[in-house]
């Protein structure tokens, strides 16, 4: 009798327990919205094509004088589209490109430390940051996307998917403009690979043109990838 007794107390206690326990997992309030801080050293974009598929796709891709056909205007790109709540595209990829980072109530950037791919510079301030479309939307208007529809060029400024969007220096990216990689080449060399690669596969993926100049300082940069 004293052993069932005893086997009774310790039965009851365990569910005691069982149900405080409950209670205060329900009772806790819901954690605050904060970013995984598990991130490796570097993050960036996704990983473009290697270069034996990239240079098949540089062939494919139709050759064309480059013209900028009238009416571009930037907010033809509705770029920065709302993807989660409060977070747009660009506090995705500074979220996504960066470590250690921080978001305040409205999905902003407020610490964190980001390594811009194109000149190897590391910052600790979002505000000194751009996000790059390595297709610009300029290049991507007269390549082929005056002809799209509204919703095919929110697509492609807001590509999170191909290698289109990337956290970078942002004096680097002005110096950058609209240029395509006949005029203008990142800075770190050991980068221009990937650049290339990925320039290449949004072109392709897009179907839009390119002109000659582009195509041969595209085809030298990945003969030697």
């Amino acid at each position: 009798m004293i052993g069932m007794t005893q086997h009774l107390r310790r039965t009851a206690a365990l569910a005691a327990s069982s149900l405080l326990a409950s209670f205060i997992l329900a009772a806790a309030p819901a954690a605050a919205h904060t970013p995984s801080t598990s991130a490796p050293s570097v993050r960036s974009m996704p990983e473009p094509v290697d270069a034996a598929t990239a240079r098949v796709q540089l062939a494919q891709l139709t050759v064309a004088e480059e013209v900028t056909p009238p009416g571009y205007n930037r907010n033809k790109f509705p770029h920065w589209a709302t993807q989660a709540g409060t977070c747009d595209t660009r506090e995705v990829v500074l979220q996504r490109d960066g470590q250690d980072v921080q978001q305040d109530g409205q999905c902003r950037a407020v610490a964190g430390s980001w390594y811009s791919e194109y000149d190897g510079a590391t910052w600790t301030d979002a505000t000194d940051l751009d996000i790059d479309h390595v297709v610009p939307l300029k290049e991507g208007w007269r390549s082929g996307a005056s002809a799209w529809t509204t919703e095919q060029r929110r697509a492609f400024a807001n590509d999170l998917t191909r290698p289109q969007l990337i956290a970078v220096t942002d004096n680097v990216n002005q110096g950058k403009g609209d240029k395509d990689p006949g005029k203008w080449m990142v800075p770190l060399n050991s980068y221009r690979c990937t650049y290339s690669r990925a320039w290449v596969q949004v072109k392709h993926y897009y179907n839009l043109s390119i002109d000659s100049t582009e195509k041969a300082a595209l085809g030298g940069i990945l003969k030697s990838c």
